[in-house]
This record gives C-alpha cells, structure tokens and sequence, in this order.
C-alpha cells in the first residue's frame, strides 16, 4: 500500500482513488455482512477494484 501511494501523483490519488475508495467503503459498510472479517476485506478490495477501474475508464474516455 506505501508503494503504492507512493507510486501515484497527488492529484491522482484525490481525483481517482479516494473517490473510488468512499464509495467501496459506504458499499462494504451496508451490504457486506459475511460475519468473517477476511471475507469482508477482500469483497471490499474487490469493490475498490471495480470502481477504480470504472473511475479509470470514464476518465480516459472523457479526454479524448
């Protein structure tokens, strides 16, 4: 996670990830009830996942 922090731009990190971040977050929070804390975890990467890549499509196909 440091490296990846460290990998991306300041103004990346706030435009793309941590919107991405909230709305996975506020998803995982109300519907993932799994009553086991490692499938909470990774249903939650997978939601980041799935919406940074949302994120990254529809900002690419807005700059062209």
């Amino acid at each position: 996670m440091y490296t990846f922090i460290k990998t991306i731009s300041t103004r990346q990190l706030l435009m793309e990830q941590v919107p991405a971040f909230v709305l996975s977050l506020v998803v995982a929070e109300t519907f993932y009830k799994f009553h086991s804390f490692t499938l909470e975890c990774l249903a939650f990467l997978m939601t980041w996942y799935v919406f940074d890549m949302a994120t990254g499509f529809a900002l690419k196909n807005t700059r062209k």
